[in-house]
């Protein structure tokens, strides 16, 4: 059984759960008052990313580097909005450059997939 068909299951939880965030975090920016701004920016990243982890569990198959992508992604949305969340709810970030490592990560998990054009899977 390959790496990606391995993390299949846990690519389509996060979808979940990432889904549900960013409709939550949506409603709240628009809402809850206070810094909006901080749960429209987390709601954003967990709506864009949502949607990628279906996609790369679709293409697992010919996506060599899906699960390498699947993982950063996750990483970063969890780093990224975990940090905006705790700054919003409680006064404070998860750690210093929490955020911005976070964003690394999602855009590594891009270059990943990307990378997925040059190290194909032969069919």
């Amino acid at each position: 059984m390959s790496l990606n068909a391995r993390l299949e299951p846990v690519l389509y939880l996060f979808a979940g759960l990432f889904g549900v965030a960013g409709v939550a975090l949506a409603a709240l920016a628009a809402h809850g008052g206070g810094q909006a701004n901080l749960a429209a920016s987390a709601s954003a990243m967990c709506l864009a990313h949502a949607p990628a982890l279906l996609a790369l569990v679709l293409g697992s198959t010919k996506l060599k580097t899906a699960w390498l992508a699947g993982l950063l992604m996750i990483l970063g949305t969890l780093l990224f909005a975990g940090d905006l969340v705790s700054l919003r709810f409680g006064g404070s970030g998860l750690f210093p450059y929490a955020a911005p490592s976070g964003g690394w990560a999602m855009m590594l998990g891009w270059l990943a997939v990307a990378a997925g054009a040059v190290f194909r899977v032969r069919s």
